[in-house]
């Protein structure tokens, strides 16, 4: 067993280490193992009578919360005792402070973050609450009469009901008193006149820094939704086309099915709570979605690779994108992105989180031929590797090998394999250096 998301190894108990059972509350339960070292291996816990007696009454006195506290058995005779806590309907606080579980680590919630968790808790989001600025006037009626025609198989007479009160009612967007946020940000004519921050930007970068056009996408989601796919179609990727039988059929530099599933995914999970804006960046060789916010703390990055439930961050804003039957509310659409990228024999997608920003990376196809220069056959790992070299040349080892769930040591193969075969070369030093990918068949 290794440490993860709800699994913690201590020594010895430490009242400190309450603040680990407060994480695991908030978040989603977890099992603090008492008498393990950090990789695992035994350690002699002492003591172990008096904390079978002392730690329940320790916890729900200073947490207010039940845990299951006993001996383990799979370690035979040694002394490791489990701390099993389950998952919390309430905040739970240590100290008066707020803690919940990312990755293996529990960390200290203010601000912001803080805010959005005791909403959550309460089970309101950012989207279900009142704005009592928002006008009848605000809204754009050709919007409102397209999402009609769009959710009659999932919302059937709604296309007859006229009376916009009760279609926002009925839709769960407005209270009898004043609408809620998500109603302007998905029906309203000029949602930027409230939230400024809700636009997309898009560019096209001849490196990470350099940009050579762009364009701002405004209005609500659902025009959203529409404008940056048409606006990438038209402005910013390569078409090419293929004819089976008497059919022409567009293809483009990444899979339509896949850029649908992450924009919808970009507008629906988007942190409206701040300045920033949504940004979709295109390189030579990649395509990069860039959200604020982070995942929720019941899920890891590691989940987005898997079967997961869906826990939209804007849950008004998720329905009515499912009942306009854009998407599915089954935490599918990450799945579906990857699937999409792979038959199209593109390199497996990249989610990442870091500080607060969420990211997407859609690679394109490198190219089955991009070994025929040197006359040997690359293995999947060595494109992938190439993709990367050529969208970041200054990307370390560990980076990419983060990148790829591979170990570092197997990423450094491969490099060096690649070298051997004059497909890449590093130019400068190891620290201050690059990768030049030489191959004429990639480039």
């Amino acid at each position: 067993m290794i440490e993860s998301h709800n699994l913690e190894f201590k020594r010895e108990w430490k009242d400190d280490f309450l603040r680990v059972l407060c994480a695991f509350a908030n978040t989603s339960g977890g099992i603090l193992k008492l008498g393990l070292n950090d990789d695992g291996s035994i350690f002699k816990l002492g003591n172990v009578k008096k904390l079978l007696e002392d730690l329940p009454n320790k916890i729900q006195s200073q947490l207010g919360i039940i845990a299951n506290v006993e001996l383990d058995n799979n370690y035979n005779e040694s002394n490791v005792l489990s701390v099993k806590i389950n998952p919390a309907s309430i905040p739970v606080s240590f100290q008066g402070r707020y803690y919940v579980r990312s990755g293996s680590v529990s960390i200290l919630l203010q601000g912001k973050e803080l805010a959005d968790f005791l909403l959550g808790k309460n089970g309101l989001s950012w989207d279900m609450m009142p704005e009592e600025r928002i006008k009848k006037e605000d809204f754009d009626i050709e919007t409102i009469q397209k999402f009609k025609i769009l959710a009659k198989d999932r919302i059937p007479g709604l296309q007859f009901d006229e009376n916009l009160d009760l279609f926002f009612e009925k839709l769960n967007l407005k209270t009898k008193k004043a609408f809620y946020r998500a109603a302007l940000l998905i029906f309203g004519k000029n949602p930027q006149k409230y939230y400024p921050q809700a636009i997309v930007k898009i560019g096209k970068f001849i490196n990470e820094s350099d940009i050579i056009s762009s364009d701002i996408i405004r209005g609500n989601l659902l025009q959203q939704a529409e404008q940056i796919l048409e606006v990438l179609k038209t402005k910013y990727l390569i078409s090419t086309f293929k004819f089976e039988g008497l059919n022409r059929i567009e293809l483009l530099e990444y899979p339509i099915e896949a850029l649908r599933e992450a924009i919808f995914n970009m507008l629906i999970h988007r942190d409206y709570n701040t300045t920033s804006n949504g940004q979709i960046r295109l390189y030579p060789n990649a395509l990069v979605l860039l959200n604020e916010g982070n995942l929720p703390s019941e899920l890891g990055i590691e989940d987005l690779y898997k079967e997961h439930l869906s826990i939209p961050k804007n849950p008004l804003i998720a329905d009515i994108f499912y009942k306009s039957g854009y998407v599915e509310i089954w935490g599918s659409g990450t799945l579906k992105i990857i699937k999409h990228c792979i038959a199209n024999n593109m390199p497996k997608p990249v989610y990442q989180q870091d500080n607060g920003i969420f990211k997407l990376e859609l690679f394109k196809d490198v190219g089955k031929d991009v070994g025929k220069d040197v006359g040997k056959e690359l293995n999947p790992l060595q494109i992938e590797i190439i993709g990367l070299l050529k969208y970041k040349p200054s990307i370390t080892a560990i980076e990419i090998s983060n990148k790829l769930s591979v170990t570092k040591r197997t990423i450094e193969r491969n490099i060096r394999s690649l070298r051997d075969m004059n497909i890449i070369e590093r130019i400068g030093g190891k620290r201050e250096g690059n990768w030049l990918v030489k191959s004429e068949s990639y480039n």
